[in-house]
């Protein structure tokens, strides 16, 4: 049995819709906070638990009969540490034989602020005996591409990621990852995965290829962090997600977001997904 906890997420459910192309419905549990929010799962025939990462007596419901289990990190930034030790925890205590966890790329030596908590996660993992298995995942391009309205709209693409090369892939290829990990029969304890994408490009490439493919003019300007947080909380981001964006487009500046061995697309067997293919869809989608 595969639990799969953040199940509701946007990667949970595309490891999810993954794991029935490979596995019986009933051998897969799909763990989510708010099981009322989450119908259709259940509607695809996968087992449908409570785990809230709040709530360790949820989670050990949530893990009984676990053989292997993904941990998404939690979404909520500053919270994670603890949450993330009562899954394990719990983990622990119903005996999973191997735990994946989706930590970030080049973790133990990432310039971005965010993988501190990461770093501590695994951490943790490591001293609480368990068999696991580190999918540390690059960024996703949509990371980008949710600011293509914007950055149509007024020519401009806006970061602080300076020349910094970005080797993103799509969100489907991350769980793509994830599911082939999850699926595969080898002993694979003890993995660390830096996953990313095939290609990188640098933000003028992408405000490059947005001009190209939108046929308006848009070009990257780059900012300075305190500039760039500003801007994002400008348009209504709230504080600590604008300082972790422009925090971790400083990090993409000093490499934190490259990497050129290819170990994704070598995990599930296909190119990553080209940046370049997914603006194009988000045009269409937009259009």
């Amino acid at each position: 049995m595969i639990v799969v906890t953040g199940a509701n997420g946007q990667l949970g459910r595309l490891v999810i819709q993954g794991l029935l192309q490979k596995l019986p419905a009933a051998s897969i549990v799909a763990a989510v906070r708010s099981p009322d929010k989450a119908q259709d799962l259940a509607a695809l025939g996968v087992q449908l638990r409570q785990a809230d990462y709040t709530r360790p007596a949820t989670l050990d419901a949530a893990f009984q009969g676990a053989s292997k289990l993904l941990l998404i990190s939690s979404s909520e930034v500053g919270q994670r540490v603890p949450q993330h030790r009562a899954v394990i925890d719990a983990a622990v205590r119903a005996k999973v034989g191997l735990l994946a966890y989706t930590s970030v790329l080049h973790a133990n030596s990432s310039p971005l602020g965010l993988a501190a908590e990461h770093l501590e996660t695994e951490a943790m993992l490591q001293a609480s005996g368990l068999p696991y298995v580190l999918l540390r995942n690059g960024w996703y391009t949509e990371n980008y591409l949710a600011g293509l309205a914007p950055a149509i709209e007024h020519g401009a693409l806006i970061g602080s990621a300076g020349g910094g090369r970005i080797s993103s892939a799509a969100r489907a290829d991350y769980a793509a990852a994830a599911v082939a990990v999850l699926t595969s029969t080898q002993n694979l304890a003890g993995r660390i995965y830096e996953l990313a994408g095939d290609s990188a490009y640098s933000l003028s490439d992408l405000a490059a290829e947005i001009a190209r493919q939108s046929g308006k003019a848009v070009a990257y300007r780059n900012l300075s962090e305190a500039d760039y947080k500003a801007a994002l909380i400008g348009v209504g981001l709230p504080e600590p997600v604008a300082g972790l964006i422009s925090d971790s487009d400083v990090g993409a500046s000093k490499g934190g977001l490259y990497d050129d061995r290819h170990l994704l697309s070598e995990l599930i067997g296909r190119p990553t997904t080209p940046m370049a293919v997914q603006l194009a869809a988000a045009l269409k989608a937009g259009a």
